[in-house]
């Protein structure tokens, strides 16, 4: 028996390998003409689990003849980076480049991120990052700012199929369609899952076909009827809004049971949760946002599975508490003043007065520091007369 996994014999090696991800890898697409061009660059791959993030930057580094230094946030400290620096800085001073990929950069702290700056800055290492989170919230700006964020997309079933029955081919296992099938549909469209769902399936059937039930017995699971990035996903998510919206705990526990049940990234529940708190409770119960906050906070630091109870505890109060649209009213209607408005100069009552010219042009006259202080002719530009966000 081989020792390789099944899905590392099967990892494409050259761009022409690969399954999906056309919009980066196809014609005069990003990923091929930085191949083309022998300049690799920073990047931040970000996709879900077995959609190529891996397979794609070795591919970048063999095939711009860099080398290839691979790290795993999980498992890397301190001194594992220092010593890439290093090996990446007597290659530099050798004339080559050095490509350092970072799987789960989102795993880094802020100030592990830190260190790779200035060797990224001065060129030491061209720096790819892989995760499965959203990188505007788990990768700090100043990595961002230097690095291209490439989104790759789930592969399809049809994907799926295509590397299901390859990998069949050249393993010269035997698979009926049906049980293909079934496999790219148990897969989630993680190409890993599939192939080691694969391999041990052969493992089971030992000479024999390859069944419908022997997947699901490789598989220990039914059909998933949660897409977290289909279309089930946005339904299920807008029902527990939705729930919340309408006052009814009951369906907002349930659906937020059926998210957490399908795997979905509590993070991202509790994100909605604090954005709820302010578009929907507002001004009728303002403690509500300190509340989403800080289950959000709850959910980063404690984690699944007790950070449920965080989870829980706050949609049960957001559904319970009375609603208000005031708040996000008045920024609608702000926003639009202010795209009506853009260039309307600030009275001079209002307008700060730190020299003596500006007081005598007129600047902050007439203000005075104290509470409910009232201007004669308002704090708005008169272009905008008497109206009102807010009472």
């Amino acid at each position: 028996m081989n020792p390789q996994p099944l899905a590392e014999r099967m990892r494409p090696k050259t761009l022409t390998d690969v399954v999906g991800q056309l919009h980066l890898v196809g014609d005069g697409k990003i990923i091929r003409e930085i191949i083309a061009n022998k300049q690799p660059t920073s990047l931040i791959l970000w996709g879900p689990p077995g959609s190529g993030k891996t397979t794609l930057a070795r591919i970048i580094a063999e095939e711009t003849g860099v080398e290839f230094i691979e790290l795993s946030a999980v498992t890397a400290g301190k001194a594992d980076v220092v010593k890439t620096v290093e090996r990446a800085a007597q290659n530099r001073r050798l004339g080559m480049q050095t490509i350092l990929f970072v799987d789960e950069i989102h795993r880094f702290n802020k100030a592990q991120q830190d260190a790779f700056l200035p060797h990224v800055e001065d060129g030491t290492i061209t720096l790819i990052g892989a995760t499965t989170e959203n990188p505007s919230f788990e990768v700090i700006n100043p990595l961002l700012s230097r690095s291209r964020v490439l989104v790759l997309e789930p592969l399809t079933k049809d994907d799926m199929l295509g590397i299901i029955k390859r990998a069949a081919k050249a393993e010269n296992i035997k698979l009926s369609d049906k049980s293909a099938d079934l496999l790219a549909e148990l897969s989630g469209g993680d190409a890993r899952v599939a192939l080691g769902n694969l391999e041990l399936a052969q493992q089971l059937a030992t000479d024999k076909q390859i069944t419908p039930q022997i997947i699901e017995t490789a598989a220990q699971t039914k059909l998933p009827g949660y897409d977290k990035k289909g279309e089930t996903h946005y339904n299920v998510i807008s029902a527990f809004i939705k729930s919340m919206r309408g006052s009814d705990a009951t369906a907002a526990l349930y659906w937020l049971a059926r998210m957490l049940q399908a795997g979905e990234d509590p993070k991202f529940i509790a994100r909605r949760m604090v954005i709820f708190a302010s578009e929907d409770i507002g001004l009728a119960a303002p403690a509500a946002l300190n509340l989403a906050v800080s289950t959000f906070q709850a959910v980063e630091r404690i984690g699944l599975p007790e950070a449920q109870y965080n989870l829980f505890h706050c949609a049960a109060v957001l559904a319970k508490s009375k609603k208000s649209r005031e708040v996000a009213d008045a920024m609608y209607a702000a926003q639009a003043a202010a795209k009506q408005f853009p260039d309307s100069p600030v009275p001079l009552a209002v307008r700060n007065a730190p020299t003596k010219l500006m007081k005598d042009l007129g600047y902050n006259k007439g203000y005075k520091w104290e509470a409910d202080f009232k201007a004669d002719n308002g704090f708005l530009p008169p272009e905008l007369g008497d109206i009102r966000f807010l009472d």
